[in-house]
Order: structure tokens, then sequence, then C-alpha cells
């Protein structure tokens, strides 16, 4: 059985969030991209939107699916579902991380990444390269 999982690349000045999964947490110590399991029912933005306000207390708006990743942990598979993500407001409240960072896209290759991100930070970051030599 698959799991699907929402994950929220929030862009602010520049600047993407990532978050420090905390000690008890699979994964332990990792970063990744904030989001969670989409519940019945739900739609993959509606999780998303409802993930970061309940583990960040953040408001944001789902602009652009990326390419889902899927990574088996153990026993388990995820389909990990990517979203770039408008920030709207609030003030971050970690509920369930150990840390957050607003990262330049120059700098997350010097994280230590969950499995299922790694993906998506290479396609970020592809993005980013492109769309930097398309406004020169």
């Amino acid at each position: 059985m698959i799991t699907k999982v929402t994950c929220a690349l929030i862009e602010q000045y520049g600047r993407v969030l990532i978050t420090q999964r905390s000690e008890t947490m699979p994964q332990a110590m990792l970063w990744e991209f904030p989001g969670g399991k989409i519940e019945e029912g739900e739609t993959e933005e509606a999780c998303l939107v409802r993930e970061i306000q309940e583990e960040l207390n953040l408001s944001i708006t789902p602009l652009q699916r990326l390419t889902p990743v899927l990574q088996t942990y153990g026993d388990k598979t995820i389909e990990l579902i990517p979203y770039l993500c408008q920030y709207n407001s609030g003030a971050i409240r970690l509920a369930e991380h150990r840390s957050y960072h607003w990262v330049q896209p120059h700098d997350m290759t010097s994280y230590n990444w969950c499995q299922a991100d790694i993906p998506i930070v290479q396609e970020y970051l592809a993005m980013a390269a492109e769309q930097f030599l398309g406004n020169k």
C-alpha cells in the first residue's frame, strides 16, 4: 500500500522554507519540505493548506504541482507530492518539527535531506537555474 503525502516548497523573498524532523519522528533530524498525509476524500491542495496551518501556523496557496517521488522506507512506501506554494500570512510556530530555515536555493545542497525529498530538491534547483538563465 502506498501512502500519499504532500509537501510544500513555500517561497518568500527568494528563499524556500525547509523543516527539520524532530528526534522522535522517523528519519529523525533530517531536513524536509513540510507537509503531511492526505486524508480520505481530501484533495492534494486542501491537504497542504491544512497540514501547513496545523504544523507551522502558516497560510499558503499551492501554485504548481511538481514531479511526485515514490520512496520506500523499510516496510512503508510513500508517494511524496510536491507543490510550489505562495506564503500568504502567519508567523511560524513549530508543532512537530525541531527547527526550520528559510534557505536560498544554492544553499539547499548543504542540508542532510530525507531520501524522498532529494529528487524534489534537484528538480527545484533545475527550475531555479532555468528561471535565472531566462532572466538574463
